[in-house]
This record gives C-alpha cells, sequence and structure tokens, in this order.
C-alpha cells in the first residue's frame, strides 16, 4: 500500500511541474485551439442547408471564432483577469451571435474561471460566471449552456477556495515559525539565566572552597601528611570542578541570544571544544606546574596533524585526568606527557617519576580515561612504568584511521 501510495504522490507531483512549467499555457491554449478548429469545421458543415455550396470564408468564420474561445489561454498565467475576460466574451459572443460552441471553447472558461478564482480575482471570477445562468433561464437549447450555468461558477468558487486553503496553509507556517523562534529565544534566555547563576553563585563558591582548602594547608602547624594530602584533593576537586564549569559556560551562552546595542551584534564568545592545539595544551600544563610546583614536560614526535575533534577531545581529557591523578597520588613527582603522531595512530603517554603503583589512583580516574578511549576506537593502559613511577599510555586513531 505504501509503494502505491508513493506512485500515486510521484504522479501527482509530476503532474504539477507540468502544470507550472512556463510553457503549459501555450501548450493548452495550442492543443485546445486545435480541438475547436476541427470541432468548428464539423459544427460548419453541419449547418450548411440542403444542396447549399459553401465557401471557404464560411468556414474560416467558424474556426476564427472557435480560436477565439480557445488562445486567450496563452496568457493566463502571465494575465489571468485579462485572459479569463477574453474567454467570457468570446464564449458569450459564440453562444449569442453565432449560437454554437465548442468543447474546447467550454473547457477554456472553465480552466480561466478556475484559474482567475485561485489568483485572486474573486469578485471578477464569480461576476464571469453570471452569463451562463442567465443564457439557461432565457431559455437556449444548446447543452453546453447547461453546462456552464451549473459548473462556471462551481469551479470559479473552487479556485477562491483552492486560494483561501492556500493562503491558511502559509498563515499557519507563519504562525508556526513565530512560535519555534519565540520557543528558541524563551530557552536560550533561559540557559542564559542558568549561566548567570552558575557564574556569580556556584562558581564562586567552589572557587572559594578551593582558596580556603590550600590555605588552610599552607597555613595550619603540625598537620600531618595525610591531612594535607587530603586538603590539596579537595583543592585539586574544586579547581577541576571550576575548570569543567567554565566549558558548561561557555557552551550555556554560546546558545545566548546575541544582544543588539548601538546597533552592533555583542554576545559572548563562542569556544571550541579543547582539543590538541599547541597553545591548549601548554595552558593545560603550566595549570599543573601552579598546581604541584613541580616540572611538567610536554614532549612531540612525529608531525602534528589536525585529528577528528572527537579523538583530539578525549586525548585532551585524558592528558588533563592524568595529570590530576599525579598532582593527587604523587605529589611533587616530575610528569612528563609525550605525544607520539604517526600515520595510523596517536600514541598518547603519561609518565610521572612517583611512587608508581602503590599510590594509584583508584576509582573512576581510570575507568573514566579507559572509556574515552574506548570511544573514539582507541585503548588504554596503565601499571607501573620501566625505571619506576606510573604510566598511562593511550592508543587513538590518528588521521589515516579517521
Amino acid at each position: 500500500m505504501n509503494r502505491a501510495h508513493d506512485r500515486h504522490g510521484g504522479r501527482a507531483a509530476g503532474a504539477w511541474r507540468l502544470a507550472a512549467a512556463p510553457s503549459a499555457p501555450v501548450v493548452v491554449a495550442a492543443t485546445a485551439g486545435l480541438l475547436a478548429v476541427i470541432e468548428s469545421i464539423v459544427h460548419a458543415g453541419s449547418r450548411l442547408p440542403p444542396g447549399s455550396a459553401p465557401t471557404p470564408l464560411y468556414f474560416v468564420a467558424f474556426c476564427l471564432v472557435g480560436l477565439a474561445t480557445t488562445l486567450p489561454l496563452a496568457f493566463l498565467w502571465s494575465h489571468p483577469a485579462a485572459s479569463a475576460v477574453a474567454v467570457c466574451v468570446a464564449v458569450t459572443a459564440s453562444l449569442v451571435v453565432v449560437q454554437t460552441l465548442t468543447v474546447a471553447g467550454a473547457a477554456a472558461q472553465l480552466i480561466a474561471g478556475y484559474r482567475l478564482g485561485r489568483s485572486g480575482g474573486s469578485a471578477l471570477a464569480v461576476l464571469l460566471a453570471v452569463p451562463y445562468p442567465a443564457l439557461a433561464l432565457i431559455g437556449s437549447p444548446h447543452v453546453l449552456i447547461l453546462l456552464l450555468a451549473s459548473l462556471a461558477p462551481a469551479v470559479g468558487l473552487a479556485g477562491i477556495a483552492s486560494r483561501a486553503r492556500a493562503e491558511a496553509m502559509e498563515n499557519r507556517a507563519a504562525q508556526q515559525v513565530v512560535a519555534d523562534t519565540l520557543l528558541e529565544h524563551t530557552l536560550r534566555g533561559e540557559r542564559a539565566r542558568i549561566a548567570r547563576e552558575l557564574h556569580d553563585v556556584v562558581a564562586h563558591h567552589i572557587s572559594m572552597v578551593a582558596v580556603q582548602a590550600e590555605t588552610a594547608r599552607l597555613t595550619t602547624p603540625g598537620m600531618p601528611p595525610a591531612g594535607a594530602e587530603r586538603l590539596s584533593a579537595i583543592g585539586d576537586t574544586a579547581r577541576a570542578a571550576l575548570t569543567e564549569m567554565r566549558r558548561l559556560l561557555g557552551v550555556l551562552r554560546e546558545d545566548a541570544e546575541p544582544v543588539s546595542v548601538n546597533g552592533a551584534v555583542a554576545g559572548p564568545a563562542r569556544r571550541p571544544q579543547p582539543g590538541l592545539r599547541l597553545r591548549e595544551l601548554n595552558e593545560l600544563l603550566d595549570e599543573s606546574r601552579e598546581a604541584s610546583g613541580t616540572a611538567t614536560r610536554l614532549i612531540l614526535r612525529g608531525s602534528p596533524v589536525t585529528l577528528d575533534p572527537g579523538v583530539e577531545l578525549a586525548a585532551y581529557r585524558i592528558v588533563q585526568e592524568a595529570l590530576t591523578n599525579a598532582r593527587r597520588h604523587a605529589p611533587g613527582a616530575a610528569v612528563d606527557v609525550e605525544l607520539h603522531y604517526t600515520a595510523g595512530a596517536l600514541r598518547l603517554i603519561v609518565h610521572d617519576n612517583g611512587p608508581g603503583p602503590s599510590a594509584a589512583p583508584a576509582g573512576h580516574g581510570l575507568s573514566g580515561m579507559r572509556e574515552r578511549a574506548a570511544a573514539v576506537g582507541g585503548e588504554l593502559r596503565t601499571g607501573p612504568a620501566e625505571g619506576g613511577g606510573f604510566l598511562v599510555e593511550a592508543r587513538l586513531p590518528g588521521k589515516d584511521a579517521m
């Protein structure tokens, strides 16, 4: 049934495309004119008195009347009112003066009436249908007069109804666009409000947690090493939360509606997701150095290339998590971050010279890094490093593997 419906829809669409073609009115007018000429010749021959000899002018007059009722259709698309008036005048004259009408002429009147009503000439479409009921009331016996008397007003009203339906659909579509726009503006305003709340309230309190934890660790005399490590971990967690909140605020503000100020559009700057750009990696390592006070090196091998954004984001997050774990579980240890670019893969290594697996992180940190690597088609392993310390090694798809 679906296939039959699709075929029917395809045929209907093809018919509409043919009707809307620029040459369609000319083709219709030429076809109707040819049929009108043939039918006019037949009518002329049937009306000759018995034994009379017809002249060529006699047949030409009938053919010209038939053409006058059909050829104006060639201008129906470009000038619907003038074309419909010309057809109506020619059809009425043919019925009153010549007392004959071709089927092609009657069809031309119906086509012109519908097109006029469809194009917006509502009053004129109704007015041009009036002569035919009047002729029928007078008592003209022609069958086409009776047909036009019933159909001409109907097709004119059908064209008017079709136009009204099309305008109603356009109005509904415009109203839907306005409603969608209002909803979008409302959602953007709500996102902007949430972003302001997060920035002004939540981010402030988290930053205070980080500052107070660091202050307590540095100013409390005689604090046990375990307590200092706990406070350091609290500070690291708070700073990591602030970093993620800044990223969330950036996403929320990207969707906020720009505000026009003195004719200029001002809005929050759009920032891409973090990746393996050298500037972003250096900023990440600088933050780690400032937080831990130890050496953190970035080592690049091979020719850096731009990878899939998902791969670069996963690599950045793995480095970020590995540096956080090193500060938390191996405080004071130096860390090397190595990126080795090859044609088919990116090898990512984060190595510290801390106590090794005995201080390795447990819980969600390592599993989260493994999940990030697996999500982009890579793999990750962790464990003791050769020569001491702890090693995080990830192998992610390279440029040729995308």
